[in-house]
């Protein structure tokens, strides 16, 4: 089926935010993760940004191909803000078009595709320098819905509470009560 936006989604041009302090995409907590700034863009699809420091290179003075995957998965997997559904991935699939330099930042560009059932299938691209940059990655990915008690049941107790003690936490898992 085509994917529908949720009515409750961010608007379009609105910054995501991390899902969590310590997400090594998103977070602010991670010193040396990626600090992907994602935001909401038209339908369901969002632009993310994010430049490659000297702690995410492979190749002497070129991003890491796992960083890069990682930047992808990040951007898909925050399409799901949009249909306000918890997802995790099931399958990544990546391709790796050119090197990024260290220094570079790298543009992306996601969608979903179809929805069937849990089932959320999505599309991404990401760009060097700028949104009509050469391209450098690109991934289709599967995330499979699941319910919040997925994290709970195979997470880390401690993390765990301290994010159900995280007020600003616990407001983003009530945003995805509307769809039990």
């Amino acid at each position: 089926m085509p994917p529908v936006r949720h009515p409750e989604a961010p608007a379009p041009g609105e910054l995501l935010g991390a899902h969590y302090e310590h997400c090594f995409g998103c977070g602010d907590g991670q010193a040396h993760g990626l600090h992907l700034a994602a935001r909401a863009g038209d339908g369901v699809s969002i632009t993310a940004e994010f430049t490659v420091q000297p702690a995410h290179q492979g190749a002497p003075g070129l991003a890491h191909g796992g960083v890069l995957a990682t930047a992808l998965d990040e951007t898909l997997g925050s399409l799901n803000w949009l249909l306000r559904t918890i997802a995790v991935t099931g399958r990544l699939e990546t391709d790796f078009v050119r090197p990024v330099p260290v220094g570079t930042t790298l543009h992306l560009q996601a969608e979903v595709t179809a929805v069937s059932g849990r089932k959320i299938y999505s599309t991404a691209t990401g760009r060097i320098g700028g949104p009509d940059g050469p391209v450098a990655v690109r991934a289709d990915a599967l995330f499979i819905e699941v319910k919040v008690d997925h994290f709970i049941d195979h997470g880390r107790k401690e993390e765990i509470q301290a994010a159900m003690n995280d007020p600003d936490q616990v407001r983003r898992a009530r945003a995805f009560e509307v769809n039990p």
